[in-house]
């Protein structure tokens, strides 16, 4: 359905989607157009550390076609799922689904997932300009391959008669960063689930748009006999300058476990545009950044032309066990330069794996750019304050809120609610905060790891405003917390403050940043540390709320928020046929 000035409102199957439609008419982006793509997924044998191994790719590669439309189009994705034996879905990670929850591609939450041999279609408007990304999200597919990236453009004229971005450049890359494992996610999956448990361990390589190069060939008499570092799938990436321009680069990291540091060497970045949203602009030598965040930044080639540089992935927050990804810089123009020339240096290490409070510094320094701040409500309607811990529940080890390990329902939220299916899911209301909050040790071990586990979602008033604080906590091991990603599907929220130890609800709201939050879809809690955010609750439908690292939410660590889902238009029949509404198609 093309969007045009004039809407048919008769003709719409859909009232809130048509509303959209309608909306984004009168808003002025009547010349917005249908994007259609016709996606075949399948397990492909690929090298992209240069190890041959099975991946899940989209018409045979990974990652996958970058999606590119401008603001208010409509996208169709056509999907057919050639995995013999394996459902898929796929989320559109940034992408609000204003009208569309069906779409959102939350395999329990949003849809029951795409059976093999099935095909789906995800329809969907782009309402907001930036940089996004698509994954799978069924099980652990994430890790296997299937990803990519979305690029938005601003719609003309929808900037008015100034600029159309607060920022101008003249040439544009898009890097997409990525951990890759050698053993399938079937293993992984199988490993987590045991007693005791197997983790998944570090990352073998670090790709960079698909590419990156195994450095231990010979580690086994296997590996040796998989891996080619002739092949030309793990050829790494070369991203082309000419001398004096300034160029933006689309920053997107899809890992399963990894927090990344990257960097240009020799090239200062200035970070505007962090998940979709204009940052009041700061320069980096490096940028931190996390599971499910994008980032612009933009470079000018003002180095020696006559040599190459490298990109440059390194593993933070985790002690390392996984070499830098590199790609290269090729400056065009040099008279003795070559573009697929090494450069002559090492590639940079990065900062210190460990340095919190670097990370922290960079945090804190993304606000939103002066001319594009959307102020916050000053009030909350309601708090909610997640602990999130490492827990043990029938001998295995599981992640919990507030000691509740999440599990998905075997009928999607989304479909249960409208059906009026009561007894898909646990209807008892999950705990908004934690006991002992008032002197709970986050640096201790608890006394008590024992959790339980439900699927009860969050329940919030259609409009209203909610805070969400994350404390991060010691894990069953003594002097240990890891970094989590948390992302909201359907919203974004702003990010109101960050801080070191236990969250006071006394004080710490005091501090919160009420003048110019970033606006994200994704957010870091740091190690022993809190985050606080924001959100309105006025998007119908029911939207996962999780740790963005893939063991972690595979072992519970998320939770579900309803809203407004009587708001909701007809579902899709081709949503449903799993769990109470088999045979529902």
């Amino acid at each position: 359905m093309e969007l045009r000035a004039r809407v048919d409102m008769t003709r719409c199957s859909h009232r809130l989607l048509c509303s959209l439609f309608l909306s984004a008419a009168l808003f002025g982006l009547a010349s917005a157009a249908t994007r259609r793509h016709d996606w075949d997924i399948s397990y492909q044998f690929t090298s992209p550390d240069c190890v041959r191994k099975l991946a899940v790719t989209i018409n045979g590669h990974t990652p996958g076609p970058t999606i590119r439309a401008v603001q208010g189009d409509t996208i169709v994705v056509n999907v057919k799922n050639s995995l013999l034996t394996e459902n898929v879905a796929i989320h559109w990670h940034g992408i609000r689904q204003i009208g569309t929850p069906w779409a959102d591609g939350t395999e329990g939450v949003t849809q029951c997932p795409i059976l093999p041999g099935d095909t789906f279609a995800y329809t969907f408007i782009v309402d907001r300009p930036g940089t996004y990304m698509y994954h799978a999200h069924y099980g652990m597919q994430r890790s296997a391959g299937l990803n990519g990236m979305i690029v938005v453009e601003v719609a003309p004229g929808a900037a008015g008669d100034g600029e159309r971005e607060p920022f101008r450049y003249d040439g544009e890359h898009i890097v997409l960063l990525n951990d890759w494992w050698h053993r399938s996610t079937y293993e992984q999956a199988a490993g987590l689930a045991s007693v005791p448990m197997v983790w998944v361990g570090e990352p073998q390589s670090l790709l960079i748009n698909g590419r990156g190069r195994f450095v231990n060939c010979s580690s086994s008499p296997a590996t040796a006999a998989s891996c080619n570092v002739s092949h030309p799938d793990c050829a790494p990436a070369v991203f082309a300058v000419v001398p004096g321009k300034t160029y933006r680069f689309r920053i997107a990291s899809v890992t399963s476990l990894s927090a990344l540091n990257f960097e240009i060497e020799g090239h200062e970045m200035t970070v505007v545009e962090a998940d979709g949203h204009y940052v009041k602009p700061f320069v980096v030598k490096n940028l931190n950044i996390y599971s499910g965040e994008t980032y612009s930044v933009l470079i000018t080639a003002d180095q020696d032309p006559n040599r190459n540089y490298w990109l440059a992935s390194n593993v933070v927050s985790r002690k390392p066990a996984t070499p830098t990804g590199t790609a290269v810089l090729a400056y065009y123009g040099g008279r003795r330069n070559s573009p697929r020339a090494r450069p002559p240096t090492p590639p940079p290490a990065g900062p210190a794996w460990n340095d919190t409070a670097y990370r922290v510094r960079q945090s804190l320094a993304t606000v939103a750019h002066p001319a594009h701040a959307v102020p916050p409500p000053p009030t909350s309607d309601r708090t909610i304050l997640l602990l999130n811990t490492q827990n043990k529940i029938g001998g295995q080890i599981k992640w919990a809120l507030n000691n509740v390990s999440f599990t998905l329902p075997h009928t999607p939220y989304l479909v249960a609610m409208k059906r009026g299916l009561l007894g898909a899911f646990d209807q008892r209301p999950p705990p908004e905060t934690y006991a002992g909050a008032a002197a709970f040790d986050v640096y201790a071990v608890q006394g008590n790891p024992n959790a339980t586990t439900s699927d009860a979602p969050y329940r919030l008033r259609f409009g209203s405003v909610v805070d969400v604080v994350l404390q991060n906590a010691n894990m069953l091991a003594a002097n240990s917390s890891e970094t989590h990603p948390w992302h909201l599907h359907g919203h974004d929220f702003w990010v109101l403050g960050h801080g070191a130890g236990r969250f006071d609800p006394a004080v710490h709201p005091a501090a919160y940043n009420l003048r110019d939050p970033i606006m994200k879809n994704t957010v870091a809690v740091h190690p022993f540390g809190w985050t606080a955010l924001r959100f309105r609750a006025d998007n119908p439908g029911v939207w996962a709320f999780h740790c963005h690292i893939e063991a972690h939410f595979f072992m519970g660590m998320g939770i579900v928020f309803e809203e407004g889902v009587e708001r909701v238009g007809e579902l899709p029949p081709e949503i449903m046929g799993c769990g109470k509404t088999r045979g529902g198609h």
